[in-house]
């Protein structure tokens, strides 16, 4: 696999987030992490993405500890990597910019001058990427618009596509259209459909179980810090092996015992 989490455990205040979680993604390949809220989604998608060193474990690379390797290496394997977070955070600039933004920075500090130069004289230009990415997300049309006047749905998807415009060999996204209309979740489901068909490995973490349907070639559920299970989605949805999956998958309401440990309103 490209990205793997093997064993990784995350703790906060002593408090368990991860529990030896074991996960990857291969190219082509979209994964939905599913779960309640407060599960570890997040994290997990942050320790693959490198934004969290794991407590035990390790982040593997094409087979190599992420943690282990120079920091050199290791920031050149984060530039393969791009993350989408639940609430975009765009720049008060051109939409183009903001999608522009991370090839910027991946670039010399001559090279930004010599852009930041054109740009002041109006002879700057759109890059072939930048471009490709907002046509991915339906908004060329959009491109020197302020990216503040957008809509909150345009805005998740201007983020996207600063995502794609790198090039990246995986994505992550953190609940992209929890807060999206059907129109904005459709286009941002559509552009990861994009994605894979390029080859880019997505891991998508949602607790909307009719989009981890719509998108996944692998499923893997997420409880209390720990891969309850994994697999395709027909069998995840439809006859799962973990009873606390199917309560999950059946609208059921899982909860944790005076002892702390999870349980169900109704166990088989």
């Amino acid at each position: 696999m490209t990205l793997r989490a093997s064993g990784v455990s995350v703790a906060f205040d002593g408090q368990s987030v991860l529990e030896d979680v074991t996960l990857g993604v291969d190219p082509g390949e979209v994964l939905t992490v599913v779960g309640p809220s407060g599960t570890g989604k997040t994290t997990l998608l942050r320790a693959l993405a490198m934004f969290q060193r794991p407590d035990d474990g390790t982040v593997e690379w094409t087979g190599d500890d992420v943690w282990a390797l120079p920091d050199e290496d290791r920031l050149a394997v984060r530039r393969r990597l791009s993350m989408v977070f639940q609430e975009p955070s765009l720049f008060n600039a051109r939409v183009a910019e903001n999608v522009g933004y991370g090839l910027r920075i991946r670039r010399s500090w001559r090279d930004r001058i010599g852009e930041r130069l054109r740009t002041l004289l109006g002879n700057s230009s759109v890059p072939e990427s930048v471009h490709d990415s907002l046509e991915t997300v339906g908004l060329t049309e959009k491109a020197e618009q302020n990216a503040l006047a957008l809509s909150g749905g345009e805005a998740q998807r201007v983020a996207f596509a600063r995502a794609l415009a790198v090039d990246p060999t995986v994505v992550l996204l953190d609940e992209p259209t929890s807060n999206l209309d059907p129109r904005n979740t459709a286009v941002l489901e559509n552009a990861v459909d994009r994605a894979r068909d390029r080859g880019v490995g997505v891991v998508v973490a949602t607790h909307d179980m009719h989009q981890a349907r719509r998108l996944s070639d692998r499923v893997a559920f997420l409880y209390d810090g720990t891969v309850v299970e994994s697999g395709p989605p027909e069998q995840v949805f439809e006859d799962p092996e973990d009873w606390r999956t199917a309560a999950f998958v059946a609208g059921e309401l899982l909860y944790e015992s005076d002892s702390g440990r999870p349980m169900a309103a109704q166990s088989p």
